[in-house]
């Protein structure tokens, strides 16, 4: 614990963070004065009949939880990247305290009468509307988090909400724990044919760091997708599945239960509000709306791609037969389409990882979208991270000089980190006030090996694009209101920023730019720039099928499943996954108890992981206006900066995209890319 509470970090907003100095010891003082500081906040916005302004409620309310949103989000971020027992002892014990905080706010009797004498004074309606949609919104919010349940409709949902805090939190730490607790220590070289030499130097590597001998493999991203994709030995590409896939279902770490009481508690919170499900509960201010429209987009997607789907996994059963394979098994799907990708194409993706040194992408990347988006991004060395390898940079307006944010980076896998790629933010400023915002991106790309620097799959580097998107979604908002500004939107806009950013890793132009051979500097040969063009549409069905089955699972779960009448989750999640899978999915098959998108916080993509692919169709129809305009077009780049990374929800998103598009989304572009529309 720090000497005196003044001196705690987590109660000062500092820019950049002083990560070197924050300990576990500061989280439950640090949090217990905040929470008291919010608490006094909470009573004096609601404040006396003269003082319901739109200022003194509203504008207040906005600001009201800054310092504990800001302590809070720090906490979660180290939790998630740099975990200890007493690390996560500490953030355990602030979870309940914290989540009763934060649903007691729209259940204040006082604060609620205050919003709705605001709303009917009128004083709101000559405002700017980014004001008049955050009084719009608030109502709404407070509306649906239980403002109008009476005291014992409260005391329940509050309840609820610490339960769905505690139980979602340990559904996270149980897979990062179950995912850690695995390994395959393999001692014999010729176990390891077909395996790329990358990905053997990366197994070697992991061994010698455990003090083992041999080539160690492990459910980690990087180690997990290269021995599924290209290892020849079949019987440990099915161990390794069956371990991926029975993650957090059984033993230490069983995660079934909790995966029933989570959507058990959702679907009571949405029937104590008034909605027939989790579903219609949290999509009601999204741009699907309600769960029966999100659910037959999917159904609509899925009409359309099974004809393709079907038609590539007879190929891909005629390819297994070729290679003396008589069924396809769900652990022999990624291996032989890599190697029908390579005979249909002369393709491999391996060809590619020299040319895609993390540094040189990384710094390609912000040559890009300096030019598109007139910033600059610069780093800044010495600036203190959780870990060596995290790094810190500034963004500016490349006209101006105007500091707009900054971010950290985090790009290797640690055992004291959770898998997967993400962004988040730390802090939400205003730069027009002068206020930075400050954010992090995250992933668990391939990291260096001896004296290899990391080089990066295709894929990867369309995970770094992707997630910087959401990091300048955050930085370059220009949203006075805090609660809509940057990534502060609807969950099936949110993707927008990030996935199109994925379009210009496949652009040759783009590519020149950044990707070069780490040894010789030559660019990747057109030769092989070709053919990854032309297997780009390959198995686009099944990878479509893969994301669609994700969302039509989440929706089926939060709609339709109801473990009181008796059915197994896991067999009804295995029943409806079945539909999308290229291969029979094995009985004890478990990914859902495993899926951290849906159920690692009372929300996240609870209900709401289709918007994955709305907002697809979305990216793949706004980038046809950089391709017919010019893919480093300033005039496009400023538009789209202006029109969508700039104004947050400070309007209605659909009516924002038109601003950009001049026009509704085309649904088509998304089937058009994958290569899916049937010729007329």
């Amino acid at each position: 614990m720090t000497e005196t509470l003044t001196e705690n970090p987590l109660l000062t907003e500092r820019f950049p963070i002083p990560f070197d100095s924050i300990k576990a010891g500061d989280v439950e003082p640090a949090i217990e004065l905040l929470l008291k500081q919010m608490r006094q906040r909470l009573a004096d916005v609601g404040g006396s009949d003269a003082a319901r302004s739109y200022e003194n409620v509203l504008l207040a309310l906005d600001k009201m939880t800054e310092p504990l949103d800001f302590a809070v989000s720090v906490v979660r971020h180290l939790e998630g990247v740099a975990t200890t027992p007493e690390l996560r002892a500490a953030f355990n014990a602030i979870q309940e305290p914290v989540s009763m905080f934060y649903t007691s706010i729209p259940l204040d009797a006082k604060l609620w009468e205050a919003i709705k004498a605001v709303e009917q004074s009128g004083s709101v309606t000559g405002m700017a509307a980014v004001h008049q949609r955050f009084l719009k919104k608030t109502m709404s919010g407070f509306r649906r988090s239980g403002a109008d349940l009476d005291p014992e409709g409260k005391k329940k949902l509050e309840a609820m909400d610490v339960e769905l805090t505690k139980a979602t939190t340990k559904f996270s730490e149980n897979v990062l724990d179950a995912t850690n607790s695995y390994e395959l220590i393999l001692t014999d070289e010729s176990k390891l044919a077909g395996l790329p030499e990358s990905a053997r130097m990366a197994a070697r590597e992991s061994a010698k760091a455990k003090g083992k001998e041999g080539w160690r493999l492990t459910l980690q991203g990087p180690s997990y997708t290269a021995a599924m994709t290209y290892l020849d030995d079949r019987a440990i590409r099915r161990e390794l599945y069956e371990a991926f896939n029975t993650r957090a279902a059984s033993g230490r770490y069983d995660n079934r239960e909790l995966l029933v009481e989570i959507l058990r508690l959702r679907r009571e919170k949405a029937g104590l509000l008034g909605y027939k499900d989790f579903a219609d509960l949290v999509l009601e201010d999204r741009m699907a709306h309600r769960g029966e429209e999100a659910q037959a987009f999917l159904e609509d997607l899925h009409r359309k791609t099974k004809p393709f789907f079907e038609e590539e996994n007879r190929s891909l059963a005629e390819m297994g037969k070729t290679l003396g394979y008589e069924d396809v098994e769900a652990w022999d799907a990624s291996y032989l389409a890599e190697k029908q990708r390579k005979a249909l194409y002369d393709f491999d993706e391996e060809e590619l990882r020299p040319y895609f040194q993390l540094d040189r992408v990384v710094a390609g990347m912000f040559d890009i979208f300096s030019r598109v988006l007139g910033i600059k991004v610069i780093e800044e060395p010495g600036i203190p991270g959780w870990d060596p390898a995290v790094k810190y940079y500034r963004v500016e307006d490349a006209g101006s000089g105007e500091l707009l944010g900054g971010f950290y980076s985090d790009w290797f896998p640690r055992e004291n980190k959770r898998g997967g790629a993400w962004m988040d933010s730390l802090i939400i400023g205003n730069p027009e006030k002068g206020a930075p915002h400050l954010g992090i991106i995250c992933g668990n790309l391939t990291p260096p090996v001896e004296d290899r620097p990391s080089l990066l799959t295709h894929r990867e580097v369309e995970t770094v694009f992707h997630e910087f998107g959401h990091l300048l979604h955050h930085t370059l908002s220009r949203v006075p209101i805090r609660t809509l500004a940057g990534t502060n939107v609807p969950w099936d806009f949110v993707e927008l920023p990030s996935q199109i950013m994925e379009n210009w890793c496949m652009e040759e132009d783009a590519l020149r730019l950044f990707a070069r051979h780490y040894k010789t500097g030559e660019a990747i040969p057109d030769e092989l720039f070709q053919k990854m063009r032309r297997a780009r549409t390959f198995r686009t069905a099944n990878q479509q099928m893969r994301q669609l089955g994700f969302g039509m699972v989440d929706l089926k779960l939060h709609r339709e499943y109801d473990a009181s009448r008796g059915e197994d989750v896991l067999a009804y999640a295995r029943k409806v996954l079945a539909q999308f899978s290229p291969a029979p999915l094995p009985e004890d098959y478990a990914m859902i108890t495993s899926f951290t998108h849906l159920f690692s916080s009372p929300v996240a993509y609870g209900a709401g992981y289709y918007s994955y692919k709305w907002a697809e169709v979305l990216d793949a129809d706004a980038f046809s206006r950089f391709r017919r305009e010019g893919i480093f077009s300033t005039e496009t780049g400023r538009e789209y900066r202006r029109y969508i990374l700039e104004r947050g929800d400070s309007e209605d998103p659909a009516q924002l995209y038109r601003r950009f598009m001049g026009r509704d989304p085309d649904a088509n572009a998304l089937l058009e890319r994958l290569g899916l529309l049937r010729a007329a």
